[in-house]
């Protein structure tokens, strides 16, 4: 997942209001959102290749997502899958603080990451920040650098969705958002230790290069009263399937 702008108890409806793309080479294995088989409690993704997942969110109401934090000239090839970061959180009945507080002494294990946590709060962790997140109400961006970081698709993203989400917004119409392909200024591009043309394609919202770009976009909806709506739109990039699913479910608070 390399783009995720959202709002945390800043609409009158909605507990907390998603919309992301997942970028990937095309040729990585990946199961479109369902429930999983193995743990048919929680709902999200799955990164075939580590078993690990990018988004998920568990029946009780917990969620997370992750994304890369991106430094190309500091990359362990043993590291150990940022995938697992959401999965064991989900799995697991500790505050979104305390699992916070293990992961960051954990972060030695990993190549950079962003992680956020959704639990009876919400809370960002990365092992390239000093300090851990616990969220106020608002709306945040969050790419391949730390927590609202104005990388210009940062920046674009959360004009635009801050924009929707005082409408009478859909979805769908998230998942719309999430494909502006619009390219940054050269004057604008952040500064990565990517050459010239690859910063320039990945300073779009909805990525597309030959081999790599945003393979799926996803809204998700969580309101007062636990309701949650999770849709996600798979791109024909690679082997993938064009197409929408959407899951509705009522959080049930006897699994917390």
């Amino acid at each position: 997942m390399c783009l995720i702008t959202f709002a945390y108890k800043a609409h009158p409806k909605y507990k907390f209001i998603l919309a992301a793309n997942r970028d990937e080479f095309y040729a990585r294995p990946t199961a479109p959102v369902d429930w999983w088989k193995d743990h048919p409690e929680i709902l999200g993704g799955r990164d075939l290749q580590a078993l690990g997942t990018w988004m998920a969110i568990h029946k009780n109401g917990r969620f997370a997502a992750v994304t890369n934090y991106r430094d190309i000239k500091n990359i362990k090839d043993e590291a150990q899958s940022r995938g697992d970061l959401p999965v064991n959180f989900l799995l697991s009945d500790q505050t979104s603080e305390n699992y916070a507080k293990d992961v960051y002494q954990a972060g030695s294990n990993y190549n950079g990451f962003n992680l956020l946590l959704l639990a009876r709060e919400l809370v960002h962790v990365s092992n390239y920040d000093n300090v851990i997140n616990t969220l106020e109400p608002g709306i945040f961006g969050l790419s391949n650098a730390l927590l609202d970081t104005p990388w210009p698709k940062v920046t674009r993203a959360k004009r635009a969705f801050s924009e929707l989400i005082q409408t009478d917004f859909t979805n769908e119409v998230l998942i719309e958002m999430m494909q502006d392909d619009t390219i940054a200024p050269d004057n604008h591009l952040p500064e990565t230790g990517l050459d010239y043309d690859r910063e320039k394609a990945l300073s779009a919202i909805c990525i597309r290069t030959p081999e790599y770009g945003t393979c799926c976009s996803t809204a998700v909806t969580i309101d007062h009263e636990g309701n949650v709506a999770f849709m996600e739109k798979n791109y024909p990039v690679g082997n993938r399937t064009e197409g929408t699913v959407s899951f509705n479910f009522t959080i049930d608070n006897n699994r917390q």
